[in-house]
């Protein structure tokens, strides 16, 4: 379960030098141990969709054999079998798209070493759960009766959008899931859970109410705000597979009866300082001063800039909101110098459960190491350079966490 007091790092995978699970995952478990960080972050290790996205997978079950160390491991024919009796609510949904089963075992295998490894030296690793699926892909084809056919997934006009964005990812029919138990996603979960100690999901906006736009729509200007399952999905996997270690990703609008809900579930939800600061907006969640112990604080996620990058571009205005959070957290490192280790130090002060920050804002990257461009295509290609994380990065990185009684 979410920790009481701890810190932690996101850097996915295909960020590491080897891009994969493999001799430089294990050395950031080291590192990541030795900086006094307890949590270890990564983006969905789903197959990635067709730009590279792992939020936009062919499979909501199946993990990527790009990612294997090893991926011309043998597998035994009783492994296989193992793995599909195991597996067989999902297996036959994966190879029916010509998926390979033998590359599913290896990633089971490697990744439970990679665990083990982790949980040796105290590291537990966060995974992600987006909660649509991808168009036409594994889950679509094998359950088409638990999705609608006259709407599709998006978020409405905004500040930042005026069209909204249109995903285009099947919508659940949610009665349809209901008259089975909710099982679909009693199964994604319980796979999940079987690969990671806690999990972030996606959009929980959606579990309140989801954004439909009509099928043949070129923009999400005409969706309209329909009711979701509420609690519904959770209450069903808790009975089966117990207390979940889930953290709600209630980033963006989200109202009142949203919050409500992950209240009432119990689940910690996200703060993101790069939101705050901001005296034009009205939305004060993010400010230093209202984040709760309940929540995960992030420097920035892998949709943000890094922090040195949203220095750069920052207004005057907001520079002075940020000076002063620093001032009243007693914050130690001159922020106008390495900006990103004082926000580093800032979330590390914060009262919120669990404080995470990027692996970029640890080396003081600017933008040329932003993972991801929301709406935009391409991106999810940034790579650490082997021996950038240096015991002088670890060494900075446990007094801060020490200090902040978070070791």
């Amino acid at each position: 379960m979410l920790p009481t007091r701890a810190a932690g790092v996101q850097l996915h995978l295909t960020s590491l030098p080897d891009g994969r699970m493999g001799p430089s995952a294990r050395k950031f478990v080291d590192w990541l141990a030795e900086a006094g960080q307890t949590v270890w972050q990564v983006l969905p290790v789903s197959v990635p969709g067709e730009f590279g996205s792992p939020y936009s997978s062919p499979s909501a079950f199946a993990a990527s054999p790009a990612l294997l160390e090893h991926p011309d491991a043998p597998v035994g024919e009783d492994e296989l079998a193992a793995f599909a009796a195991k597996h067989a609510y999902w297996v036959d949904s994966w190879t029916a798209v010509g998926g390979d089963l033998a590359g599913q075992v290896r990633f089971d295998r490697e990744w439970g070493e990679l665990r083990r490894y982790a949980a040796d030296r105290g590291v537990q690793v966060m995974g992600d759960v987006p909660i649509y699926v991808a168009a036409d892909g594994a889950d679509h084809r094998a359950w088409p009766e638990i999705f609608r056919t006259d709407a599709v997934a998006g978020v409405p006009p905004d500040a930042f959008s005026e069209t909204g964005q249109l995903w285009g990812n099947p919508l659940y029919d949610w009665d349809a899931l209901a008259a089975d138990g909710m099982r679909w996603w009693v199964e994604r979960l319980r796979r999940t859970f079987d690969l990671f100690d806690l999990v972030r999901i996606d959009h929980f906006r959606g579990f309140s109410a989801y954004w439909a736009v009509p099928v043949g729509d070129t923009t999400a200007e005409n969706g309209r705000w329909v009711p979701g399952p509420g609690r519904a999905v959770f209450d069903a996997a808790t009975r089966e597979l117990g207390p979940l270690p889930v953290v709600a990703e209630d980033l963006g609008d989200i109202d009142a009866a949203t919050d409500a809900l992950r209240r009432e579930l119990g689940l910690p939800g996200m703060a993101v300082l790069q939101f705050a600061f901001n005296p034009d907006d009205p939305d004060k969640s993010h400010e230093p001063e209202n984040l709760e112990a309940d929540q995960v604080v992030y420097t920035g996620t892998h949709d943000n800039d890094t922090v040195v990058g949203w220095w750069d571009t920052l207004p005057e205005v907001r520079r002075a909101q940020v000076r002063r959070a620093w001032r009243a957290a007693a914050v130690t490192t001159d922020g106008e110098a390495e900006p990103s280790w004082a926000m580093v130090e800032l979330a590390l002060a914060a009262p919120c459960r669990l404080a995470m920050t990027q692996a970029q804002d640890v080396l003081g990257l600017g933008t040329e190491a932003r993972m991801n461009l929301p709406g935009v295509a391409g991106g999810w290609s940034w790579r650490l350079e082997p021996g950038a994380l240096t015991s002088a990065h670890a060494a900075r990185l446990r007094a801060l966490t020490e200090a902040a009684g978070r070791a």
